[in-house]
C-alpha cells in the first residue's frame, strides 16, 4: 500500500537506541504480553492493551450520523507519544495521547476516530503559543508554489574532471505550489538526525516558543475558557493501512534472559521512533546473532511488521533483509525506499515484453500520416545538464506581423504505455520516479525513459504538443493541441540558456555550445531563447499581477566524488531567468489542457487543485506577524506574495529575514492533489491557490509521473484520436489518490536522501560554519536557519559554555540573554540577546554516533557578526 506520509526518521542512525529509551513509547517493561495465542486458553485471556476495533458496519453507521472521524493520522517525529488527525473543519487538528489512543495505526494510516469526552481534551496553557497543538507538520508545498528541484542523477559524463555536479533538476519546472519542493529539505529529513532520544521532547518540532510543560491536566479543563481546550480522540478503526509497515533499525537480544520468550525472539528496534518495537523471530535472524549479539550494534536491518496483538506492547514482525553498516549510503538509501514502500526492483521480464523489441526502433511510418510533420522547425530541449529523461521541448518562429508562435512538445509517452498492459500496471503503481541525490528510481523501464521516449536531439521523436500564437506580452491569440513528430536540434542546459539571456547581443562561441543540427544554426536558437525569455517575463509578470504566490525555500545541490560517491560539497541551487523560462511555457501548458480536457470531459477530467492554507495555523502567523510589527497581508495568495517581495530590501539582514518568514509561511500551506472533476460537485474546490487560477492539471512530465500519462490519453480522447479511457469517475479518482500518496512518499525520499548526505557532509568535511538566523526562541534553547546551507536546526544552551541564561518575554515577543564564559581571567563577561530574526553565527558538528550532529552558536565578539548586528540595527531589526 502507499503511504504518504510515513517518514523514516533518520535521526539516531547507525546507533541502537539508548537504555532510556528502551522504556520508550510503551510504558517500563512492556511485555510481549501473549506468549503467542495459543497458550491463552489455558491460562484465561490476557489483559488487553489496546481496544479492539470497532466493526465496519459500526463504522460506516458513525461516519454517517458524525459521530465519528476520518483522517491521516500524523504522529509527532519529536514526541512520539503524540498524534494528530487534522480537524475536518479546518480549525485545530485533534489530539491523539498516547501509544494506546492510538489503538496500533502509524503514521500516515487514514484512520477513524472518536471524540473523547470533554473532561479528557488537552488542556492548552495560554502562554504555550499553541504551535505544539498541530504537532509536528511535515512540511508539503505543491512544488508549483517553490520550483521544486529534483536534484539530478549525474553518472554520465565524467570527461577528466574527478568531481560531478549534482544539480538541482526543476520539477517539472512548474513551480504550481507556490514553492519550491524540496523546500524544508532539511526540516524534515536532516532535522531529524539531530534528535536526541534522552532529551524528552525539548527538539519539539514546532514549538519555537513553547514550553514543554505547556499541557497540563491539573485543573478541570471545563473550568477553563474553550479556546484552551483542544479535542481529544482515540483510533477506532483503521480504513486504510497506508504506512508501509516495514522500517529500519537494529537487532537486540530481550532483557530478560530466562523468559520463554528469550529463546524465541529477538527484539527489532526501529530508527524511526514512531514505529513499535518489534519481536522477530530468532530464527530469521543471523546464526550467531544469538552468541555474538555486539557484532550486529551498527548493522542495519529491514523488518517487516505481520501482527500487532491487542495484548502486547510489541508488534510481530519478519526481518526482512540485512542492509549493511549503519551511517553508509546505499544502505541507509535502501532502507529508506524500503520504509517509504518505493519500488526499486527490476522491471519483471513480462514488463519488459511490452517495450518495442526489434532495436533500434524506429517510427512506423503509419504514425507519419496520423501527426504533424515538426521536424524541420527550430526545437531545442532545456534541462539540468545531467538529466537524461527529457519530457518536453520548446519552439519559438516569429511571424510576420510581429507574433511568435509557440510550441511547447512534450514526449508522447503514452503511445509506448498501452492501456492495461503490465507496463501500464507496473507505471500505474509506481506512479512517479523517485529522485535521490545520487540516483533516479524511474517509474517506466530505462529503454523508454532515458532512450524512446527521452526527446534527444539529432532523432526523430513522438510527441504531444500544444502551439499558441502568442503577443510579444504573451496574451494568446490562438491554440492547437495535437500529436507531432519532432527532431530537436540542441540539447541546451539551464546553464547555456542562461549565458544566452545574459548575452543578448553577443555571439556565443560554438565551444561553449552543445552540438547543434546543421539545419539550424547557433543564432537560430539564441533568438529563439531571448524570444522564449521575453514573453515568458511578461507571462510571469502577468501572473504575479493575478494574484499569484511563490514561496521560494533554499535548496541544496551536492558535488559527490565519482569514485566514492560521497559529498565532496554543497550549494544552494540559484534558480534563475533559465529555469524561469521553461517554468512559465509549462504552467502555460498544463493551464491550456486542463481547460481542454474539462471543457470536453466535465466529469473525467484529471485535474489538481491547491486548496488554501489551514486556517487555525494561518490565524497564528497572522499573529504572530503583528506581534512582530511586520506589515503582512495573507488575505490572499497574492496579497501574500505582495508582503513578501516588498518588505524586505535586498542587503544580508533582510534577504534572511525574508528566507525566514517564507519559511514560517510555508506551515500552513497545504499539498495539491490530483482529482478526478466529477467526484467534487464543488467548483470554488477545483481553483489552485498558489497559481490563483481555476483549472490546473499535469501534462508535461509524463516520463516520471503516472498522472500525466492519464491526463496525455485524456486529451488524446478529447481530440478525438481514440476512445475516452475505460475509467468511471470513481476509479479515477482512486488512481488520482493513489499519485498523491506515491507523490508525497517520494518527496519525503527526496527529503531524507538530501537529509542523508547533509549529515554525511558534515561527518567527512565540517565542522561547517555558518550565519544563521533565529527562528523561534524556547526557554533553554532557539531554532535557527543555517543560512548557508538551509537547514533548520536547534541549539541548545547547555551545549554552550555558559555562565548562565535568562528567558523573558517582552510585550509578547519571546527572548533569551545568553551569559558567556569569558575566554580569558580578568575579561569582561559577554552578554548576548537572542530574539526571533537575530543573526548569529553557528558551526554544525559531527558527533559520534553515525548520522546524528548538532549546532552551536558561535562566541559572539568575531569581527564578521558585529558588522551584522550594526546592519541589523540600522534596518531596524530586533536589537534596535
Amino acid at each position: 500500500m502507499s503511504h504518504p506520509d510515513c517518514k523514516l526518521n533518520l535521526r539516531p542512525l547507525g546507533t541502537p537506541r539508548g537504555v532510556s529509551c528502551v522504556v520508550g513509547p510503551h510504558g517500563v517493561g512492556a511485555s510481549p504480553g501473549d506468549k503467542k495465542s495459543k497458550n491463552k486458553s489455558i491460562r484465561g485471556k490476557k489483559k488487553s492493551i489496546f481496544e479492539t476495533y470497532m466493526s465496519k458496519e459500526d463504522v460506516s453507521d458513525g461516519l454517517k450520523r458524525g459521530t465519528l472521524i476520518q483522517g491521516v493520522l500524523r504522529i509527532n517525529p519529536k514526541k512520539f507519544h503524540e498524534a494528530f488527525i487534522p480537524s475536518p473543519d479546518g480549525d485545530r487538528d485533534i489530539f491523539i495521547d498516547g501509544v494506546v489512543a492510538r489503538n496500533r495505526a502509524l503514521n500516515g494510516d487514514l484512520v477513524v476516530v472518536k471524540l473523547l469526552p470533554e473532561e479528557q481534551w488537552k488542556v492548552i496553557k495560554p502562554e504555550s503559543n499553541d504551535k505544539e497543538t498541530e504537532g509536528a507538520y511535515e512540511l508539503d508545498l505543491p512544488e508549483e508554489l517553490c520550483g521544486s528541484h529534483l536534484p539530478q542523477q549525474s553518472v554520465k559524463g565524467y570527461g577528466d574532471s574527478p568531481d560531478v555536479i549534482i544539480e538541482a533538476q526543476f520539477d517539472d519546472s512548474d513551480s504550481e505550489d507556490g514553492h519550491g519542493n524540496t523546500q524544508n529539505v532539511l526540516v524534515d529529513g536532516v532535522k531529524k538526525l539531530s534528535v536526541c532520544v534522552h532529551d524528552k521532547g525539548k527538539e519539539d518540532a514546532d514549538a519555537p516558543v513553547t514550553k514543554d510543560e505547556s499541557t497540563s491536566m491539573s485543573q478541570d479543563p471545563r473550568a477553563l475558557p474553550e479556546k484552551s481546550l483542544q479535542r481529544s480522540a482515540k483510533v477506532v478503526y483503521i480504513l486504510e493501512k497506508k504506512h508501509s509497515r516495514a522500517a529500519t533499525g537494529f537487532l537486540k537480544l530481550l532483557a530478560d534472559k530466562n523468559s520463554e520468550l528469550f529463546r524465541k525472539y529477538a527484539l527489532f528496534s526501529p530508527s524511526d521512533h514512531r514505529v513499535p518495537r518489534i519481536y522477530v523471530p530468532l530464527k530469521d535472524c543471523p546464526q550467531d546473532f544469538v552468541t555474538r549479539p555486539k557484532d550486529y550494534t551498527n548493522t542495519l536491518f529491514i523488518c517487516r511488521i505481520v501482527d500487532w496483538k491487542e495484548d502486547s506492547n510489541f508488534a510481530l514482525g519478519q526481518l526482512a533483509k540485512s542492509l549493511g553498516q549503519a551511517g553508509e549510503i546505499e544502505p541507509e538509501t535502501e532502507g529508506i525506499l524500503t520504509e517509504y514502500g518505493v519500488d526499486f526492483s527490476d522491471f519483471s521480464s513480462e514488463v519488459l515484453d511490452c517495450l518495442p523489441q526489434g532495436l533500434p526502433w524506429t517510427i512506423p511510418p503509419e504514425e507519419f500520416s496520423k501527426r504533424r510533420d515538426l521536424r524541420k522547425d527550430c526545437i531545442f530541449t532545456i534541462d539540468p545538464s545531467t538529466a537524461r529523461d527529457l519530457d518536453d521541448a520548446l519552439s519559438c518562429k516569429p511571424l510576420a506581423d510581429g507574433n511568435f508562435e509557440v510550441g511547447v512538445h512534450i514526449a508522447d509517452v503514452s503511445y509506448f504505455v498501452p492501456e492495461g498492459s503490465p507496463l501500464d500496471k507496473v507505471a500505474a503503481e509506481r506512479a512517479t520516479s523517485v529522485y535521490l541525490v545520487q540516483k533516479v528510481v524511474p517509474m517506466l523501464p530505462r529503454l523508454l525513459c532515458e532512450e524512446l521516449c527521452s526527446l534527444h536531439p539529432m532523432t526523430d521523436k513522438l510527441t504531444f504538443s500544444v502551439i499558441w500564437t502568442l503577443t510579444p506580452e504573451g496574451k494568446i491569440l490562438g491554440e492547437w493541441f495535437g500529436r507531432t513528430i519532432i527532431r530537436s536540434c540542441t540539447k541546451l542546459s539551464y546553464e547555456h540558456a542562461q549565458s544566452m539571456i545574459e548575452s543578448p547581443t553577443e555571439k556565443i562561441p560554438e565551444k561553449e555550445l552543445p552540438p547543434i543540427s546543421p539545419e539550424h544554426t547557433s543564432e537560430e536558437v539564441h533568438q529563439a531563447v531571448l524570444n522564449l525569455h521575453g514573453i515568458a517575463k511578461e507571462l510571469r509578470k502577468q501572473r504575479f499581477v493575478d494574484g499569484a504566490l511563490r514561496l521560494d525555500q533554499l535548496k541544496l545541490a551536492f558535488t559527490l566524488d565519482h569514485e566514492t560517491g560521497l559529498p565532496q560539497g554543497c550549494h544552494i541551487y540559484e534558480y534563475r531567468d533559465s529555469n524561469k523560462l521553461v517554468e512559465e511555457f509549462m504552467l502555460l501548458a498544463n493551464m491550456a489542457v486542463a481547460h481542454k480536457t474539462h471543457r470536453t470531459f466535465p466529469e473525467h477530467a484529471l485535474l489538481r487543485r491547491h486548496p488554501p492554507p489551514q486556517t487555525k495555523m494561518l490565524n497564528d502567523l497572522v499573529e504572530f506577524c503583528e506581534q512582530m510589527g511586520l506589515p503582512m497581508d495573507f488575505s490572499s495568495a497574492g496579497a501574500l506574495n505582495k508582503s513578501l517581495t516588498k518588505t524586505f530590501g535586498d542587503d544580508k539582514y533582510s534577504l534572511a529575514r525574508k528566507e525566514v518568514l517564507t519559511n514560517m509561511c510555508s506551515r500552513p500551506m497545504q499539498m495539491a492533489l490530483y482529482f478526478c472533476s466529477g467526484v467534487l460537485q464543488d467548483q470554488t474546490q477545483f481553483r489552485h491557490y498558489a497559481l490563483n487560477v481555476p483549472l490546473y492539471t499535469h501534462f508535461t512530465s509524463p516520463i516520471r509521473r503516472f498522472a500525466d500519462v492519464l491526463v496525455h490519453r485524456l486529451l488524446a480522447a478529447a481530440l478525438g484520436y481514440g476512445e475516452l479511457p475505460d475509467l468511471e469517475s470513481e476509479a479515477l479518482q482512486k488512481q488520482a489518490d493513489h499519485c498523491n500518496d506515491r507523490r508525497i512518499a517520494s518527496k519525503r525520499v527526496q527529503e531524507l536522501s538530501t537529509g542523508l548526505f547533509f549529515a554525511i557532509l558534515v561527518k567527512e568535511s565540517g565542522p561547517l560554519e555558518s550565519e544563521a538566523m533565529v527562528l523561534g526562541v524556547l526557554n533553554q534553547a532557539f531554532d535557527v536557519l543555517v543560512l548557508r546551507y538551509g537547514v533548520q536546526k536547534r541549539v541548545y544552551c547547555n551545549a554552550l559554555p555558559l555562565r548562565s541564561h535568562h528567558f523573558q518575554k517582552v510585550g509578547k515577543k519571546p527572548e533569551l540573554t545568553l551569559f558567556w564564559e569569558p575566554e580569558d581571567e580578568g575579561q569582561e563577561q559577554v552578554q548576548q540577546v537572542v530574539t526571533i530574526f537575530s543573526l548569529v553565527e553557528v558551526v554544525l558538528q559531527a558527533e559520534t554516533t553515525a548520522l546524528k550532529y548538532s549546532a552551536i552558536l558561535k562566541r559572539p565578539g568575531t569581527e564578521g557578526l558585529l558588522a551584522l548586528q550594526d546592519k541589523e540595527r540600522a534596518a531596524g531589526g530586533p536589537q534596535a
